[in-house]
């Protein structure tokens, strides 16, 4: 059914973020983050596109609110891949990884991800928040040493979504009592070999 817009459009009142918040998680589930802009946002909410700046800031923080993320993994993933390129990355990247879900969002982060396993629409919108926050990460600072990104990356998707729903939700033992180190021992490798393996052979 489609909705019935107002006439004219509404100045800030308590339940303008709020509005703001619902039109961006729709266009953002519907279309994708790249897809959408602001003052389409500002559109479907009814809202002068300024007030969009000053209840969040950039897109990018209004992409966070929307699907409630507690915190930008992009600056963490950034830093660790500058400190020292492609070598040693699956296990500096595992680390951070893990040191960020064993941090105090802990409960936060799990809420998002169990929330994506049952509601379609979030899902689609996480699947949005990595590739626009970590893949294009990577592809920012790895560009230039590592082709195909997203392919790759979708590799490395599997492993940390993958060590997300064992260690964290379903518990799964040794997994759910190893260190962030030892984890990073352990499943580095195998995200250094998805940075660097042949993936020509695999469609996008």
């Amino acid at each position: 059914m489609a909705r019935t817009k107002r006439a004219g459009r509404r100045s800030g009142n308590p339940d303008t973020r709020a509005e703001i918040l619902a039109a961006a998680r729709r266009l953002f589930a519907e279309e994708g983050f790249e897809s959408v802009s602001m003052r389409r946002i500002a559109s479907e909410a009814e809202v002068d596109p300024s007030l969009i700046h000053h209840y969040f800031g950039s897109k990018d923080d209004l992409f966070l609110a929307a699907i409630e993320l507690p915190l930008d993994p992009a600056p963490e993933v950034a830093a660790v891949l500058k400190a020292g390129g492609v070598e040693g990355a699956g296990e500096r990247l595992m680390h951070a990884f893990v040191s960020i879900w064993d941090g105090p969002h802990q409960d936060k982060l799990l809420a998002v991800v169990r929330t994506s396993l049952s509601k379609p629409a979030m899902s689609f919108v996480l699947r949005q928040l990595f590739e626009h926050r970590i893949v294009k990460t990577v592809e920012s600072v790895l560009g230039g040493e590592v082709d195909r990104i997203p392919v790759r990356a979708s590799f490395i998707a599997s492993q940390v979504f993958g060590l997300v729903v064992a260690r964290y939700i379903l518990k799964l033992e040794p997994v759910a009592s190893l260190s962030a180190d030892q984890l990073a021992e352990t499943i580095g490798p195998t995200i250094d070999r998805y940075l660097t393996m042949p993936v020509d052979q695999f469609e996008t």
